[in-house]
């Protein structure tokens, strides 16, 4: 019977995905630990935070380590780098597959990570170049159509070559809407009310395709957010 109790124990911490420690020396007493996974913004860097169940929201002080952390890793561009934080603090990294070494954030990196590390080519920049510009121009393109409104008024009759936008002011207070406004709740008043046509989603491609037009064509001007 107990040994029936003890393998429901170990069934039940690996349905609900948490680790076993088994302590030997407690003459097998079971001890269950938790683990919290962060990744950072290109999914090629993780944390695992030992002591944190994954449903668990983490301490100020911890959620900060976990970014600093993060931060650091970041160096290493394309490098596979998961990193555990153990219960005492003592980081570990393991980098494309590699054992884990130990590791304190803004030292020299294992030698490991400096092999993994690595930069974008020419080749990367003029993807990059060229995709920014295919939605740069259908923005041009929509920006002078009468398409996005029913009246036929177009963006450019008002605004040619999108002047006087000033999208680098944005966010700010708009008297019209009476509250503070992004771009693109600006862009969606327009078209609602000079253009008489239906307000875009954030995500919508016409959308992203006006605004990346008009900031293009104030490229290089200072932000001054708020400014009228």
């Amino acid at each position: 019977m107990k040994t029936l109790r003890a393998f429901g124990v170990i069934a039940a911490c690996v349905a609900a995905g948490v680790g076993l420690y088994v302590d030997s020396r407690a003459g097998g007493a079971e001890e269950a630990w938790a683990t919290r996974t962060v990744y950072a913004c290109d999914h090629h860097k993780v944390v695992v935070v030992e002591g944190v169940r994954s449903d668990e929201k983490l301490s100020p002080r911890k959620a900060q380590q976990v970014a600093d952390l993060l931060t650091d890793l970041m160096r290493y561009c394309n490098a596979e780098v998961k990193a555990r934080i153990a219960t005492n603090d003592l980081i570990t990294l393991s980098v494309n597959g590699m054992p884990y070494v130990q590791y304190v954030p803004g030292s020299e990196p294992p030698i490991e990570l400096v092999r993994g590390k690595s930069d974008y080519g020419d080749r990367d920049r003029a993807i990059w170049k060229a995709e920014l510009d295919k939605l740069v121009k259908e923005g041009d393109r929509l920006f002078h159509s009468d398409e996005v409104g029913t009246n036929g008024i177009a963006c450019a009759m008002c605004h040619p070559h999108a002047s006087n936008t000033h999208p680098e002011t944005y966010p700010k207070f708009q008297i019209e809407m009476k509250k503070v406004a992004l771009l693109r709740d600006m862009v969606n008043w327009c078209i609602e009310n000079p253009l008489e046509g239906t307000k875009l989603a954030a995500d919508d491609p016409k959308m992203r395709a006006l605004e990346a037009y008009i900031l293009s064509q104030r490229s290089g001007v200072k932000m001054e957010a708020g400014k009228h």
